[in-house]
């Protein structure tokens, strides 16, 4: 009923914050009708619970490796030399490679949180107005754009220093000239610190996504009554 009523009104694109605000006022509740300033409150609540929630996940040990939605695995031109390994018996040097990448990722993510929590602040309530009423990780896709070029710079230099830390530069560059000097073979040299800066990036946007969805889907994952008033407009 709520969705019908918003739709009546030109498309998201084009409310503005009084016609929102009509709308938030006719909605049939025994309340004391939301302004826009607690809408976008209540987006930041939501946000901010996400961030806490599940980004905190990836920073402990195996957050990444032992969580299948996230755990980077290699790249496809470094897949054929997990493959010839493993074929030559060298399945232990492989897994240890592929455990490092993961463990890189789980070091920078601890960078997130202070960038998060500034992006999440300057939500507008124009921002606020299409991310409620937008789709299933609306919210995400906004932290997505408001932050990951300040969290690729901040998780790129972390990750090359995990690597150097742990010796991963040491051990991938021994996993490529082994795999480079078996005859016949194509030789690779990829850039693995993009690569995991990136895997890392997709995996925290994932699992914020992850608890967007379930307060916008499961009434009970609303823990506060402004969470409860807010997303009861966009069921």
């Amino acid at each position: 009923m709520i969705k019908k009523i918003f739709i009546c009104f030109l498309g998201i694109s084009l409310f503005s914050c009084n016609e929102l605000q009509q709308v938030v006022n006719q909605l049939p509740q025994g309340e004391t009708p939301l302004g826009t300033a607690q809408i976008a409150q209540g987006l930041r609540e939501a946000l901010d619970k996400g961030i806490d929630k599940q980004v905190s996940k990836l920073t402990q040990e195996n957050g990444f490796f032992k969580n299948e939605l996230v755990k980077i695995v290699l790249p496809e031109e470094l897949q054929k030399v997990d493959k010839t390994l493993r074929d030559i018996g060298l399945d232990n040097l492989a897994d240890e490679g592929l455990k490092i990448l993961n463990r890189a990722a789980e070091d920078a993510v601890g960078e997130a949180t202070p960038i998060f929590v500034n992006a999440v602040k300057g939500i507008t309530f124009n921002d606020a107005k299409s991310i409620l009423l937008g789709s299933d990780d609306a919210a995400t896709q906004y932290l997505t754009s408001a932050t990951k070029t300040e969290l690729y710079a901040k998780f790129n230099p972390v990750i090359k220093k995990s690597f150097e830390k742990v010796g991963a530069d040491q051990i991938w560059s021994n996993l490529i000239s082994r795999y480079n000097s078996i005859p016949l073979t194509k030789k690779v040299n990829p850039d693995l610190t993009d690569y995991v800066t990136n895997e890392a990036l997709t995996g925290v946007y994932t699992m914020i996504a992850v608890e967007e969805k379930e307060i916008r889907n499961n009434v009970s994952a609303r823990t506060s009554d402004l969470l409860q008033r807010v997303f009861k407009l966009q069921d």
